[in-house]
């Protein structure tokens, strides 16, 4: 608990001290922002601060900052450290700068952001991987609130076509007509949640495993037969909305259009993912708890764990909230977990219709035109979910791909944040320093996972010529650009 108590006061510190000098960085000012000069009643409306907040915490959010941090849990309290370091250095950074570059770019998503500093052919690329990505995040935030929902009564395939309907629904409509008024309640929930675990959890104070004495792999230790994945990358790819998400570079530009002013980039863009590496931060606790606590593991405590330390992400939620927060707060918690993945999926659809738009220049206006680009979204999606549900494993192996793409998108987002930031002779060591370490953690991962190449301990080495090629390709372009804006 030492452990827990000194990374949630690293993170309010993150916030405070290196959220400033990112904001000095981009030194926001008075300009006229996209919700003010495109306001056209649709995408881009000014949106009251608070909700603004609450809807990109929500975006954000979806079931990353849970799932992934009780999975990323098994791996020991080094997942403290991947959260508080990731979040403050490279994931709140990550949100905030491409948030504001979206703003001072006409509210644009990613792929026009990324054809803008890194060239035309990787803005089709990623146009492509982007989409695809948000199709693939809508489609597996469908089916894990069915799952949940399918726990407490009726069969999943009816909560997955009335989710389906409702994001439907809330990929056409104005900005401010179902997100704008139920998400700030739906983000109230999950925050609710958070903070009634993290009081349960200062109540029981359990005897935790500390980083000090417990830096190692200690699911390797636990299940040495079954738990195989190293640290490095597994655990950077695992715990990924809690830490960094290219995901989030996706959601900013939606709430960049519905902002007033460049001032409240801080609070909104840096102090959303501030707020999510302290949800992230509570859960990986609690799971923690429940796999490693001393004298008795949680598991061992609460009626229906029976699979121990192998007990799935959405299990734990069900069982801990159950246990520790009483029919009511389960409730309230469930509800959080629950809209946080369908409220990520929608906006996941939402986000991927504006990237589309951005690409073909259509007036967002007329309903036809929103249904040219959505009609083929939705169905590429309804394909992935039939595959899905076919399939028993099917789930699991979307989510891999997910997990890695997701990061991937994150790796494009910081070099682009570097381009820009070298280009307008700002500290661009900001965003490369994140851009080279997730550089050479996605293309590890790729190497060593079972799941790709798998070249286990052989993969390691590729890794890192892979990191030295991305130190030599900026170093030769950064030579390159200062002499030509030199001259």
């Amino acid at each position: 608990m030492i452990s827990f108590t000194l990374s949630l006061v690293a993170l309010v510190l993150g916030y405070l001290l290196y959220g400033r000098f990112v904001e000095k960085v981009m030194a926001p000012d008075d300009r006229i922002t996209p919700a003010v000069a495109k306001a056209d009643g649709l995408d881009y409306i000014v949106l009251p601060n608070w909700k603004v907040f609450m809807i990109q915490f929500l975006n954000i959010a979806g079931t990353g900052p849970i799932f992934g941090a009780i999975m990323g849990a098994k791996f020991g309290p080094v997942a403290y450290l991947w959260i508080v370091l990731g979040c403050i250095f490279a994931g709140a950074t990550h949100d905030y700068l491409s948030g504001m570059l979206s703003m001072r770019n006409e509210g644009v998503g990613l792929p026009e952001l990324i054809g803008k500093y890194l060239g035309k052919t990787t803005k089709n690329v990623m146009l492509v991987f982007t989409v695809l990505l948000l199709i693939m995040v809508g489609t597996v935030f469908v089916y894990s609130p069915a799952e949940i929902l399918h726990s407490i009564g009726g069969e999943t395939i009816m909560w997955v076509a009335i989710i389906f309907v409702y994001y439907i629904i809330a990929t056409m409509l104005p900005i401010d007509k179902i997100i704008g008024k139920v998400y700030p309640l739906f983000a109230f929930s999950l925050l609710f949640m958070a903070g009634a675990l993290m009081m349960v959890l200062y109540v029981k104070w359990p005897q935790l495993p500390e980083l000090w004495s417990h830096l190692y792999n200690m699911g390797a230790e636990a299940q040495p037969e079954k738990w195989t994945d190293a640290i490095f990358p597994a655990l950077f790819i695992t715990i990924a909305c809690g830490a960094i998400s290219g995901f989030h570079a996706t959601q900013s530009p939606l709430m960049a259009r519905c902002v007033k002013s460049e001032k409240m980039g801080r609070p909104i863009f840096y102090g959303a993912m501030i707020t999510e590496g302290v949800v992230a931060l509570i859960w990986a606790t609690v799971a923690s708890w429940f796999f490693y606590a001393d004298p008795a593991p949680g598991y061992e405590l609460i009626a229906g764990a029976d699979k121990g330390f192998y007990t799935s992400a959405p299990a734990v939620v069900n069982l801990v909230c159950n246990d520790w927060l009483g029919v009511a707060g389960a409730i309230l918690a469930m509800l959080g977990v629950v809209a946080a993945p369908i409220t990520s999926g929608d906006t996941a659809f939402r986000s991927g219709r504006l990237i589309v738009a951005d690409w073909l220049k259509l007036d967002q206006r007329p309903i036809v035109k929103r249904l040219m680009i959505c009609i083929p979204m939705f169905l590429c999606s309804i394909g992935m979910l039939v595959w899905q549900i076919q399939n028993p494993d099917g789930f699991n192996t979307i989510w891999q791909y997910f997990g890695w793409s997701n990061q991937a998108l994150s790796v494009f987002t910081l070099w682009t944040l570097t381009v820009y930031l070298v280009r307008e002779h700002k500290p661009f060591w900001l965003a490369l320093i994140p851009a080279l370490f997730m550089t050479t953690v996605c293309s590890t991962y790729v190497f060593v996972s079972k799941q790709m190449l798998g070249l286990g301990d052989n993969g390691y080495i590729f890794g890192i010529v892979c990191f030295v090629v991305a130190c030599i390709w900026f170093g030769i372009w950064y030579k390159k650009t200062i002499f030509r804006i030199k001259n």
